[in-house]
């Protein structure tokens, strides 16, 4: 490109963002004409070398950019070649509009919004079959967190699908992280979603680059919440009335046999069988894996069972038990937690925590465990196994410290 047709970028210190930042501008200047406009892209003032248009450092905020600026003068002299070629009328703006695919030479270009969108209607059109309503509603939450990141950062209601960078994807986990202060595996789950959308994206060429490369998305392990045997028998015990009733009935059933929400709401008539033996069992492949759980019935499930035949609410869905929906369950569940004097958040995945830890503690071997939860790998069943040595050693803690004690009495009374 001649000296008159070139870009220059250039950082706007005389306005600085909220962050302390500066914009990054383009301006665009060929044969007398001139343009500016922001590349949504900003650095902190002291990290921007103007003499050679760059950023400074090698953090990766600033790779990022830098790489940023290097494609977009790249892109502008292969626009500027394909004009001089077709003879076409060379400006600013028109090396403006063609770079930004606006104007009379606009091509169809895909919004990230957009295709998230598209994403989650398709989703929807396969609920029941491909997709469960809790995944869908996951990727609606990380669209409308999404949104309100790009109107925070970039002052506007969507962006080009190639605006996916690894600059905007840190961006967007920071924003997940400071702003709407979620915890680590939180953020892990919705940068997920947003890394499936990539992918998406990636196979049918609407990007080039993996945006997430080089980012790796980190959960960190915790212990998942379960109840002793005598918390579970204060919940039976106890005399509930109404919803209350239903809801402590469909907990203990999932305490019982290790059912997910969503397989405990789903279990009908077929899903329950009997042996040459007699003995009754629930064999259901599991909604999330597909792996099917054969789960032996003991004597309360049962009963629960025999409460609810002739359920009219059960039988309208099609179903052996009328399983309220999730924010209804865990939302009683919180009162009945209360109510039985146990400080513990009660949770509907509480239950099947509860039935994977007991039956550990009972002597169950973990293979056989590792079928009833309908668990893909046995590793997922060891994660419980850790959780109950955990309980263990702190139980034997407490007995260690005790025993020192009457050692110590003891020594102390020889002596005298």
């Amino acid at each position: 490109m001649r000296k008159e047709n070139f870009n220059l970028f250039f950082a706007k210190r005389s306005r600085l963002l909220k962050s302390g930042e500066a914009a990054i501008f383009m301006r665009i200047i060929c044969n007398g004409t001139r343009i500016e406009t922001n590349t949504g892209k900003t650095i902190e003032p002291n990290l921007w070398n103007q003499a050679k248009e760059r950023a400074k450092g090698n953090s990766k905020k600033a790779l990022d950019l830098n790489n940023f600026i290097d494609d977009t003068e790249i892109r502008m002299f292969q626009l500027f070649q394909e004009m001089q070629q077709d003879d076409s009328v060379i400006t600013a703006t028109e090396l403006y509009n063609r770079f930004f695919n606006i104007g009379p030479h606009k091509k169809v270009e895909r919004m990230i919004i957009g295709t998230f969108h598209e994403h989650n209607q398709e989703c929807r059109a396969l609920m029941g079959r491909d997709f469960e309503l809790g995944t869908i509603k996951k990727y609606e939450t990380v669209t409308r967190l999404l949104q309100r990141y790009i109107k925070k950062k970039y002052e506007a209601y969507d962006l080009p699908l190639t605006s996916l960078d690894r600059d905007f994807i840190h961006g967007f986990e920071m924003y997940l992280k400071i702003d709407r202060e979620q915890q680590q595996n939180t953020v892990a789950r919705y940068m997920k979603a947003v890394k499936k959308i990539t992918n998406r994206a990636l196979a049918n060429e609407w990007i080039t680059k993996n945006p997430f490369a080089g980012i790796k998305v980190k959960t960190v392990q915790t212990d998942p919440t379960f109840l002793s045997l005598h918390e579970l028998h204060l919940i039976y015990e106890h005399p509930f009335t109404g919803a209350l009733d239903v809801v402590r009935d469909m907990f203990i059933m999932a305490a019982f046999t290790g059912l997910a929400f969503i397989d405990i709401s789903n279990l009908r008539k077929e899903h329950v069988v009997s042996d040459n033996d007699g003995n009754m069992w629930i064999r259901k492949p599991r909604q999330k894996t597909e792996v099917v759980q054969n789960i032996p019935l003991l004597d309360i499930p049962k009963a629960i069972l025999k409460k609810y035949e002739g359920n009219k609410k059960a039988a309208k869905k099609g179903t052996l038990l009328p399983v309220p929906c999730n924010q209804v369950m865990n939302r009683y569940l919180k009162e009945i937690g209360t109510i039985c004097g146990i400080e513990k958040t009660l949770t509907t995945h509480v239950a099947r925590h509860t039935y994977a830890t007991v039956t550990l503690s009972q002597g169950v071997r973990i293979e056989n465990v590792s079928k009833m939860l309908g668990h893909t790998s046995i590793k997922m069943t060891q994660h419980y196994a850790r959780v109950l040595d955990s309980s263990i050693l702190e139980d034997m803690q407490n007995i260690r410290e005790a025993m020192a004690g009457d050692v110590f009495a003891k020594k102390g009374d020889r002596k005298k």
